[in-house]
């Protein structure tokens, strides 16, 4: 029986219980029952950044240390984890990445998420100020809406880099801790979450540091479920955008066009908007709507397919909104993407009854 520390004594999953067993018996007759032997026997990189993970566990939250040494030594360490993230999506200039999330299928599946939870996207958009839009966008870019949350084990995920990809190891040491809280708080077996290479979990993708700040137990059923509840994925996308500062009923992203090439020396590094409208008149840049004055824009450039006049680019502003999408993933390319998307749904949705 796994300790009430580590998962509560009601657990009730009975499946899970006699794994457990039958581990804690492959564990006290097939290893040493320190961390460090029990993991060096998965391919761990480095033992002791283990140990010392499982001791601030024991000593930080009171978890017991032969619990994790067993959860852990089931953890299987995946090269390929290692090889995804090194080489992300938002490496691809725009026109490819635009390809990915841009189809006829994945605005139809938009409008249907919309028609199915009409209601609750109502009522979520009216408390938060986050347009349906924008939190159906979200869902779509990253799950298909909930039919692509992946395939990996989170705990795999996490581990994996944690323990063998030193660039990032302490940002996903810190997720695998957040990760374990969050199973222990909801009652969730960690053997059993899927998510992406990364440890991005349910519809919304939210790392567990994220989970645990942002997701949402919209109906109140005592369990803030982001994989199988549609009330509480939406909600807790619409919570993560509000407590990022959305700004509402305000623009996201204005199309520019530029005469000369003057405008390349007000493009610069970062996402916040840094720029009034009258600076970028001052660069020959024209926004295809109007804004007051005052307002801070962020001059976009996206790299758009070569043609026979040479390479071509898209510009934008981009103001507040724009960057409140960037909290989500701080890709240009992935907050574009999610607005376009967005705006396709909601034009596309302007065709049915």
């Amino acid at each position: 029986m796994i300790r009430k520390l580590f998962f509560p004594l009601d657990f009730s999953n009975l499946k899970f219980r006699l794994y457990c067993a039958s581990r804690r018996l492959l564990v006290l007759t097939t290893i040493y029952l320190s961390a460090c032997s029990s993991l060096q026997k998965q391919n761990i990189s480095d033992p002791v950044a283990v140990n010392n993970f499982i001791n601030k566990m024991v000593v930080k939250h009171h978890f017991y240390q032969q619990d994790l040494s067993q959860l852990l030594n089931s953890v299987e360490i995946k090269s390929d984890i290692i090889n995804k993230i090194s080489k992300p999506a938002e490496s691809m200039p725009w026109y490819k990445y635009r390809q990915i999330f841009m189809t006829d299928s994945r605005v139809e599946q938009g409008v249907k998420f919309w028609q199915e939870n009409a209601k609750t996207l109502e009522l979520v958009s009216k408390e938060t100020g986050v347009p349906a839009e924008i939190i159906i966008a979200i869902i779509g870019v990253e799950t298909f809406y909930g039919q692509k949350m992946g395939t990996y084990r989170v705990v795999d995920a996490l581990s994996s880099l944690a323990f063998a990809y030193p660039p990032r190891s302490q940002f996903f040491t810190n997720e695998l801790e957040q990760f374990l809280l969050l199973c222990r708080d909801e009652q969730i077996n960690p053997l059993e979450p899927l998510g992406s290479y990364a440890g991005a979990m349910g519809a919304p993708q939210f790392m567990p540091s994220s989970y645990q700040v942002y997701a949402v137990d919209y109906d109140s059923d005592g369990h803030r479920d982001i994989w199988h509840n549609k009330n509480d994925e939406i909600a807790s996308v619409a919570n993560y955008f509000k407590k990022h500062g959305w700004q509402p009923g305000q623009e996201t992203l204005v199309p520019v066009s530029a005469t000369g090439e003057k405008y390349k020396k007000v493009l610069s590094e970062g996402l916040k908007p840094n720029l009034r409208v009258e600076e970028l008149d001052l660069a020959n840049l024209k926004t295809l709507r109007s804004l007051p004055l005052n307002t801070k824009v962020k001059l976009l450039s996206f790299e758009m397919e070569a043609s026979e006049q040479g390479n071509r680019e898209e510009l934008w502003a981009g103001l507040e909104n724009f960057f409140v999408i960037t909290r989500y993933n701080h890709s240009p390319l992935y907050a574009l993407a999610v607005y376009q998307l967005s705006q396709a749904i909601l034009n596309k949705k302007g065709e049915f009854p």
